[in-house]
């Protein structure tokens, strides 16, 4: 068997079960360890068996201490697990959605100021982390120092969460926001929640969209089914 694995719950789980549906075929079993010491305890206790390969979905920026000290162990483990174990390059699940090229355009934000923040924040990543020496905008460096704990994921899932404000395009709650993998976008102007324009309807084809971008393919790429 063929597993994946990832520390995400919710909306994150979900894309890697969308993914594994409409890109892999359900050729592989995606799980949810719940947390990036919930994949840790899992590998430690596994008794991998020849067929088996276990791709590992772990959340990974070098300026959070605890997460680099978890990555170590992990790096340990696959070292151990002769070629079974492999560790994808993941920043975070956010990441993702905030690369997407399309993202600003399909889901109609107005955001002006979250959007420009953003442009800066993927312009100046580096390494899996933020590198500020390159963001020269006071406004994005303001905003990044407006977290109390700042990590680049923390960054990431805030403006993750800003720019798909509208429910339908939310990656914040226990699925995915349904505009991105139903044939459908609302637009609510009682609540002022706009959609904008996805070049296609349906939508599986939003999903391989999704899937087909750039840096998601820089990760799935690694995995052989």
């Amino acid at each position: 068997m063929k597993y994946l694995w990832t520390e995400d719950t919710g909306a994150g789980l979900h894309f890697w079960q969308l993914v594994n549906q409409l890109f892999f075929d359900n050729e592989l079993v995606i799980e949810s360890k719940e947390s990036n010491q919930g994949i840790l305890n899992a590998l430690s206790d596994l008794e991998i068996k020849q067929s088996d390969k276990y791709y590992i979905a772990f959340d990974y920026v070098v300026d959070n201490q605890d997460i680099r000290n978890k990555y170590r162990l992990l790096r340990s483990l696959e070292k151990k697990s002769e070629g079974k174990v492999i560790i994808l390059d993941i920043i975070c699940f956010e990441h993702l959605i905030l690369a997407f090229d399309k993202l600003v355009s399909w889901t109609g934000t107005r955001k002006a100021d979250k959007i420009k923040i953003r442009e800066d924040v993927l312009s100046a990543i580096e390494n899996h982390r933020i590198n500020l020496s390159k963001i020269n905008s006071k406004k994005t460096l303001q905003y990044i120092a407006g977290f109390k704990r700042y990590s680049t994921e923390r960054v990431m899932k805030s403006l993750a969460g800003e720019l798909t404000e509208n429910e339908k395009w939310s990656v914040r709650g226990s699925l995915m926001g349904e505009c991105w993998y139903k044939d459908c976008c609302v637009s609510d102007h009682l609540y002022n929640l706009r959609c904008g324009k996805p070049e296609v309807e349906h939508g599986s084809e939003k999903m391989r969209m999704l899937i087909w971008s750039e840096e998601i393919q820089k990760i799935i790429k690694e995995v052989i089914v």
